[in-house]
């Protein structure tokens, strides 16, 4: 097997800029949060970023995509990544080096446990939050990793397709946060206090580092350069911007004014919308307004606005920023902000 440079290199800078999702979700997270949470909103991401590196390559890789066990998970040959070396492995990636193969798997292993953390963000101890982290990273996202990703998983056997982690990355993260936020239970003061962003500008530039980085999320899954990766750079693009679109418009028609927490929020679900497989671009469009509108219009069916700087208080272009009371912190769903303070 012959290594391609090309290829190789489109996916270890893809990989780089998957890196960067993961502080870009710190900044987009610590914008909404309260003033007095945002460093430790923010440091939740760049923890996990050092937190499941380490573990990725001393146990995390090998449970993932190692020698196939029972059809369930993978075996601890690869442990320290033991004869992963720079020798293409044909089963995943046949024309790069098998670590680089192993460096961008672990950019997606790193910011899904990310995304759950806007779920009890403020309201977990830092102790739990390394904990629940850890132990979720090795018991929940190798196993299904592997499942759907790894040579001879069941669901791979099965004929799943995953092209850049909407089941493993996308479903996994936004259960396990639904999950946690139904144990932590509703928010003290939730639908009595009001809930206004303590930074829109920050939360907008963690959207735009997202939109960035989503390129090597979703492009670099072609692991070549080529035209897959061509059309999944333009869908993604596509979704995004149509996603953006339909949120600030049905933001627009139902408070009257524009939101640009709405645009960024909507930029995010057409992201997530677009991840799960590649699509022409007319077909992006009408998948990522689809969900884009759907999520826009749920804080409704609940009394609340989440297209706004808060419920009820939506913020013009040119005025004075939002205050600081008491808000609830961005979820990976609505569900989730329904938790004890």
């Amino acid at each position: 097997m012959k290594i391609d440079s090309g290829d190789t290199a489109w996916v270890l800078a893809s990989a780089a800029l998957v890196m960067l999702m993961t502080p870009a979700l710190g900044f987009f997270y610590g914008g909404l949060v309260r003033r007095k949470n945002v460093l430790s909103t923010i440091m939740h991401s760049f923890f996990i970023l050092c937190l499941i590196s380490v573990q990725w390559v001393l146990w995390g890789y090998s449970l993932a995509f190692g020698p196939d066990k029972f059809h369930i998970i993978g075996g601890l040959e690869w442990i320290g990544l033991n004869n992963v070396g720079f020798t293409p492995n044909p089963d995943y990636a046949p024309t790069i080096p098998h670590q680089a193969f192993m460096v961008f798997q672990m950019m997606f292993a790193v910011i899904t446990p990310a995304l759950i953390s806007g779920a009890f963000a403020e309201r977990q101890r830092f102790k739990a939050f390394v904990l629940f982290s850890l132990l979720w990273a090795t018991f929940v996202y190798d196993p299904i990793a592997h499942w759907v990703w790894g040579a001879g998983g069941w669901l791979h056997q099965l004929g799943a397709l995953d092209f850049a982690g909407g089941t493993v990355v996308h479903i996994s993260s936004g259960v396990s946060a639904l999950v946690a936020a139904l144990v932590l239970g509703r928010r003290l003061g939730f639908g009595k206090q009001k809930a206004e962003p303590h930074d829109a500008t920050m939360t907008v530039l963690g959207a735009a580092l997202l939109w960035f980085g989503w390129f090597g999320f979703n492009a670099g899954s072609a692991l070549g350069a080529g035209a897959l990766a061509t059309s999944a750079f333009v869908v993604t693009n596509t979704a995004t911007a149509m996603a953006a679109l339909t949120w600030m418009t049905v933001s627009w028609w139902h408070k009257k004014q524009p939101s640009v927490i709405g645009a960024a929020a909507g930029a995010v679900a057409g992201l997530v919308a677009i991840t799960s497989g590649s699509a022409r671009a007319w077909s992006a469009t009408w998948r990522s307004s689809c969900a884009s509108g759907s999520t826009s219009t749920m804080p409704s069916m609940f009394g609340r606005s989440t297209a706004s700087a808060g419920p009820g208080v939506p913020w013009r272009p040119g005025s004075s920023p939002p205050s600081q009371s008491t808000r609830l912190p961005p979820t990976v769903s609505f569900t989730a902000t329904r938790s004890r303070s």
